[in-house]
């Protein structure tokens, strides 16, 4: 069973892929929807038996590589952590399957494009579940390559070039960084295996705990698009909508807090590495929701927030907090992937328009989408009793319950960041459903609801949504639940959920809720009694700083990209086509050919060099085979030489 949940998607795309044309789009639909809803159902069932019989499993398949330096295998760990992110990952990508029936129901190229969403599912569940950090990156790259290819799928526009391109090249710097990390992981413990990385962990020296902290931060980093390594994550909403909703809620971007989680009993030994993940997510979750205040394409705001989401995330585990970020993460998913699929039913009904400025008036049109809609978004701004509430709200009385500064700071930022959510979350909204009309009369004339196949999975991600916070909250992050095991180790000097849960101040828990609300109030003044900005002065700087992103994206391709590009220039022209050609390729080309030129004048025709030939080859061989001492080759081979050096003497004399 455990093995079907990970094959099966593999499977399905390896059919699709290559026998799309024979099955058709209706055949290549109906087998990437029912592989993945049979997975779906069976990793219930495997919840069940792992993590509410609490009985992980190891699943051994075969030797990988077997030398006396490294030992790994092609082994699956399947515990509380891993089955955990297997029910949103599949759920998610159930609905995403059965979504895309009806909203790429006229793409020609369906079959490749079922085919790249199961191999995108089949590699998130390969790196949740591999038993080794090798296997593990095997999954981060395949990730990586199939996002690639679904962000890329509308070849023929050169924006999704760019965007496919530029994903895959800042993933690059992360990738790299996860390499040394895992190098300088084997060069301290001699092996790339979880549980013998865990063993040794109290045993290594802190600093080079820190360092591989870091290293792996780096790559989590890139992957998740924490801030610095985040430009690429808006720019991915070039593909289409589904794609989106797989990437941000339950695949790609949560790789890499899943790595800082996983590799728990490593990094909670490191206080330094703790202290810089904290200040990387909050610092992310303030920067991303400042950028989405006045972003104006529809994908974009939600892409944003789910930077911003898992700044939260990463926050969590810089405070020791590994299962309340795993909660968010699990939250997370099913509002951020409802938020998507809702703004794709806005976009498919009118005319594939994403700027929210040509929308306007649509809570009249598209009222079963309004409320999906308003249900992500109340969810996402963590209003009481719905399931983002649980574990967001929670981070923030976590973080002030330390009684530290790094905790203060966090929940500050997280608490702002927080009111920030509530004012662009509004503006998403307001613009979209409830200001006066501004579109074109065609979209408004052919608008309509989203189908009932595309409904569906609407409904299901928002009762997610609605109940899974409230049922999933004992289980997860109660007292005395004992469901993970060996699966995430916390520190006993780090343990402040019960602190920040009963005996922080009653106004600090409800200020981030009060100070939503109070963000709501004021996005519908400024948006009902004044202009969104004015026509010069300090509000336009602002707009304007806010609406470029920080000009972040400038400053990499007018100072990074351009000494980067140079140093590449002088690394091609004058180290590998120069120094090391010179000493390497070249002068190796160079002592073949000389070689090879005086071993082919003895096969001139010549009969006694024929001989002298074979007596040579015959003595080798001989002498490989152990018969004939190797002192005695070296006499005989040189009085060959020299007998022939001075046949070819006299013959040239008499000539």
């Amino acid at each position: 069973m455990y093995l079907a949940i990970i094959m099966l998607p593999l499977l399905s795309g390896g059919i699709n892929g290559l026998l799309g044309r024979k099955l058709g789009h209706y055949g290549s639909r109906l087998l990437g929807c029912i592989t993945i809803i049979i997975c779906t159902l069976l990793s219930i069932v495997a919840y069940y038996e792992i993590a509410i019989s609490e009985s992980p499993l190891s699943i051994y398949i075969l030797d990988w590589i077997d030398t006396e330096y490294l030992e790994i295998s092609w082994a699956l760990n399947i515990d509380t952590l891993s089955i955990s992110i297997y029910i949103p990952v599949l759920i998610v990508s159930s609905c995403v399957h059965i979504y895309t029936m009806e909203y790429m129901s006229e793409d020609p190229h369906n079959t490749r494009f079922y085919s790249y969403l199961s191999l995108f599912t089949f590699f998130m569940l390969v790196l949740i579940s591999g038993d080794n950090l090798l296997l593990i990156f095997i999954g981060w790259e395949g990730v990586g390559i199939c996002s690639y290819l679904l962000v890329n799928f509308w070849f023929l526009r050169i924006q999704a070039n760019k965007a496919a391109m530029k994903a895959l090249i800042v993933n690059r710097i992360g990738d790299w960084s996860l390499t040394l990390g895992m190098i300088l992981i084997w060069w301290i413990n001699g092996n790339l295996e979880l549980s013998t990385i865990f063993s040794i962990a109290p045993l290594i020296n802190v600093d080079l705990i820190t360092m591989v902290t870091i290293l792996v931060l780096i790559g989590a980093m890139a992957k998740s698009a924490q801030i610095g390594l985040h430009t690429w994550l808006p720019d991915a909403m070039e593909g289409p909508t589904p794609v989106s909703a797989l990437i941000h809620a339950a695949t790609m971007v949560t790789a890499g807090v899943y790595l800082l989680i996983r590799l728990s009993p490593l990094i909670e030994y490191s206080t330094t590495g703790l202290l810089i993940i904290s200040w990387i997510g909050g610092l992310t979750a303030l920067f991303a929701a400042t950028t989405a205040i006045f972003q104006n394409d529809l994908k974009r705001v939600i892409a944003y927030s789910t930077c911003s989401q898992l700044g939260y995330m990463v926050l969590a585990v810089g405070l020791s907090q590994y299962t309340l970020s795993v909660f968010h993460l699990v939250n997370h998913a099913y509002f951020k992937a409802l938020l998507f699929l809702s703004a794709g039913a806005v976009i498919h009904s009118f005319s594939d328009e994403q700027d929210m400025r040509k929308y306007g008036g649509l809570i009249n049109i598209l009222p079963f989408t309004y409320i999906s809609i308003l249900i992500g978004s109340l969810s996402l701004l963590a209003i009481p009793f719905l399931t983002g509430f649980y574990s967001k709200d929670l981070i923030l009385e976590v973080a002030y319950g330390l009684y530290e500064y790094q905790g203060s700071i966090g929940y500050w930022l997280g608490t702002i960041t927080a009111c920030i959510t509530s004012f662009y979350s509004f503006r998403l909204i307001y613009l979209t459903f409830i200001s006066y009309p501004n579109g074109v009369k065609y979209n408004y004339s052919h608008a309509h609801e989203p189908s009932i196949i595309m409904t569906i999975p609407l409904v299901i991600l928002g009762l997610f949504s609605i109940f899974h916070g409230n049922f999933a909250y004992d289980q997860f992050i109660g007292l005395g639940s004992s469901i993970w095991g060996n699966s995430i180790y916390i520190s006993p000097d780090h343990v402040s959920t019960i602190e920040g849960e009963f005996n922080i101040p009653l106004h600090i828990k409800l200020l981030p809720f009060f100070g939503s609300i109070f963000s709501m109030i004021l996005g519908t003044y400024i948006y009902n009694k004044s202009s969104i900005i004015a026509d010069k002065g300090i509000k336009k700087v602002i707009y304007r700083f806010l609406n470029k992103r920080y000009h972040i994206d400038n400053i990499y391709n007018s100072f990074v990209l351009y000494y980067v590009f140079k140093l590449a220039y002088i690394t091609s022209k004058r180290l590998d086509k120069g120094i090391l050609e010179l000493i390497g390729v070249t002068a190796l080309i160079r002592l073949v050919n000389n070689n090879s030129l005086k071993l082919a004048s003895f096969d001139n025709g010549y009969i006694p060099h024929l001989a002298l030939n074979i007596i040579i080859s015959l003595i080798l061989i001989f002498g490989v085979s152990g018969n004939i001492p190797g002192e005695e080759i070296i006499l005989v081979l040189i009085g060959m030489m020299m007998m022939n050096s001075s046949k070819l003497v006299s013959k040239k004399t008499n000539n």
